[in-house]
């Protein structure tokens, strides 16, 4: 296994992006005793073959019955301190009344430099998120303004999202398996264990074409 490069972000997650994939994440989680990392199967990526890596910036949002003063402002704020790398992590509590993210959230992320959103609740405008090719999860799809119905009242805050408790800077991936969250302090650990799952993986596979039985290969390199 090659050196991986931890010391630079963008690096890292260009590397995880071509080389890993959600479930190898979730069981090289498992293995270091992180086993409740996995968002609910209901967060979807809105086009196929989107995928999402970086690190987590959060915001949570909550229903509103009417039309607040300043009601954009953490919202507008959390999305203007994105970076380079970094994926929107976004809790509204499952909400059904409100739609919190859309396309021009997603221009504004995406030049910032952004690599995706995760939203537990409602997504609109997909098709124009869509032709821009930015990589979007959500619960649904929904037409409806957030204005009177969903505030965004913190950021940068820990949250549950997809029944998963994410901090920022945890680092997030999400591809059409899912999304998984690595615990920022576990990235190393994972990630290493996860390229040498992959490897495993490899290697089991082309046995198996050459048409040794499942039995035959597990017991030999114990990867399945």
């Amino acid at each position: 296994m090659s050196a991986l490069p931890f010391n630079d972000d963008l690096k890292l997650f260009a590397y995880m992006r071509e080389h890993l994939y959600a479930a190898v994440l979730c069981d090289a989680l498992d293995q270091a005793g992180y086993r409740q990392q996995a968002m609910r199967a209901d967060i979807r990526p809105i086009y196929p073959d989107a995928v999402v890596v970086g690190r987590a910036v959060t915001m949570q949002s909550v229903d509103v019955y009417q039309p607040e003063e300043n009601a954009y402002e953490h919202e507008i704020a959390a999305v203007d301190s994105l970076k380079p790398g970094d994926v929107m992590v976004a809790s509204t509590q499952q909400s059904t009344r409100t739609c919190v993210w859309g396309e021009l959230l997603s221009t504004a992320s995406m030049v910032r430099g952004a690599n995706g959103a995760i939203i537990d609740g409602y997504t609109r405008d997909v098709r124009l998120i869509q032709q821009m090719g930015f990589p979007l999860f959500s619960t649904g799809i929904y037409p409806v303004d957030s204005a009177g119905r969903g505030q965004v009242i913190d950021y940068n805050c820990t949250v549950n999202c997809g029944d998963v408790v994410v901090s920022p800077g945890d680092v997030i991936f999400g591809d059409s398996d899912g999304v998984v969250v690595i615990p920022k302090d576990a990235l190393r650990a994972v990630v290493e264990q996860a390229v040498a799952k992959v490897e495993g993986e490899n290697i089991t596979r082309e046995e198996l074409r050459k048409g040794l039985t499942l039995r035959d290969v597990f017991n030999k390199y114990g990867v399945l």
